[in-house]
């Protein structure tokens, strides 16, 4: 009964004076704080534990302004192309690659996925570990979980994660920095993200993405690897038409339904020598001259599994292959 009337006490306060308690205390009195303490109880943690925790967690303003801000207008892909696929990006990616020339190699080897892929998710995430984010991610995934209704279930989710891979690396639960929407080092992993696909890939005994590249390194190429890339495989291909193509079957969707054969039985072909038998999805972008057509092929769509996003995937791909081609020849020779 008490617990019961100090939530209805609480609730009229917060009615009456139109501020959050916890904005300034933190979320330890949140009337949806005892079902998250409950939950994690049910795996094993201290409740006076847990809710020491949620103490600590601050509202931050920033971050719910951040998420509420409306979207710009949509970007055409050679607008959206200018932000990543560009000259100091680019020579960032080599200079990463030739630094981490060892442990991206045997992350290659490891993993079936091409050193450039790697590169450039990190280039286009963080810029190369240079911009990580600035907010403790206990106060990013509370500040969403608890006070920004439209997602609070998913980010509370991710606060549940966060907490436990806190225990499992041994981190105190207030340190760790990332974005304003709780993603997480090098490769901005979101807390499942790194509890399913992190991996220690120094073997030191830790999962470090945010000051071990080489844990960074190793995690996103077992996202990768784990999500379905197929090593040796194209991206993309480009497209022939034939005869004219229905506007429908631009765009249509990320996951590639028809085969290069059925899209050439339509009368859109490829001149890539491809298996006809894998599945492609046909895509139609927008670039200062006009439209631009490919399909999206298996691997591409993998891409998307890290941001579900065509013109995400189509960044990685462009800056992995611009670095591949700055770098040169003579360096993937003297690789392989």
């Amino acid at each position: 009964m008490r617990k019961t009337l100090g939530r209805v006490l609480l609730t009229g306060a917060l009615m009456t004076t139109g501020a959050t308690a916890w904005a300034t205390s933190g979320y330890e009195a949140h009337p949806r704080a005892e079902e998250l303490v409950k939950q994690l109880v049910d795996e094993g943690f201290e409740a006076d534990e847990i809710r020491a925790v949620l103490a600590k967690a601050k509202r931050q303003e920033s971050i719910l302004e951040a998420i509420s801000r409306p979207a710009e207008r949509r970007l055409t892909w050679g607008e959206y192309r200018k932000i990543f696929v560009e000259t100091p990006r680019i020579k960032q990616g080599v200079a990463f690659w030739n630094t981490h020339e060892e442990t991206l190699k045997r992350a290659e080897e490891t993993y079936g996925v091409p050193a450039e892929i790697i590169v450039s998710i990190i280039g286009v995430e963080t810029r190369y570990g240079r911009i990580m984010g600035r907010y403790r991610v206990l106060d990013a995934l509370a500040t969403l979980g608890f006070d920004y209704p439209k997602r609070a279930d998913f980010f509370r989710g991710e606060l549940v994660h966060f907490l436990q891979l806190a225990r499992e690396e041994q981190l105190d639960p207030s340190e760790p920095l990332g974005s304003y929407a709780g993603a997480m080092g090098y490769g901005q992993f979101i807390p499942s993200s790194f509890r399913h696909y992190a991996v220690d890939f120094d073997g030191d005994g830790k999962r470090d993405i945010w000051t071990n590249e080489v844990d960074a390194i190793g995690s996103v190429a077992n996202y990768f690897s784990q999500h379905g890339w197929k090593a040796g495989e194209p991206v993309r291909s480009n497209v022939v038409f034939n005869k004219e193509a229905d506007a429908s079957w631009f765009n249509a969707g990320l996951k590639p339904e028809l085969t290069l054969e059925q899209w050439a039985e339509r009368g859109v072909s490829t001149r890539d020598g491809l298996n006809l038998q894998q599945p492609a999805t046909l895509m139609e972008m927008t670039m200062e001259d006009g439209e631009h057509y490919w399909f999206g092929l298996h691997n591409f769509y993998v891409i998307t599994r890290y941001n579900h996003s065509r013109l995400y995937a189509m960044a990685v791909y462009e800056l992995s292959q611009a670095i591949k081609d700055a770098r040169g020849p003579s360096a993937t020779a003297q690789e392989s």
